[in-house]
């Protein structure tokens, strides 16, 4: 299926949820952000929230520094 994630489009396989996307993906789930189609999900929600053909996804990774 494709995806745009972050803006591109990715052939992905088969993917039925944004946990099987990061782990596809090497993306650990920490201090991250994920966004299917302008709607923020919550991490609670990513083994549940089944990813379709042309999703558009969002991960931000979060960074600290001083």
């Amino acid at each position: 299926m494709t995806l745009f994630i972050n803006g591109e489009s990715k052939s992905i396989p088969l993917m039925i949820n944004i946990v099987q996307l990061l782990d596809h993906l090497k993306i650990g789930p920490d201090r991250i952000a994920v966004e299917v189609n302008h709607k923020i999900v919550r991490r609670v929600e990513w083994q549940t929230t089944p990813l379709q053909d042309l999703d558009k996804i969002e991960i931000v990774q979060f960074v600290g520094g001083g």
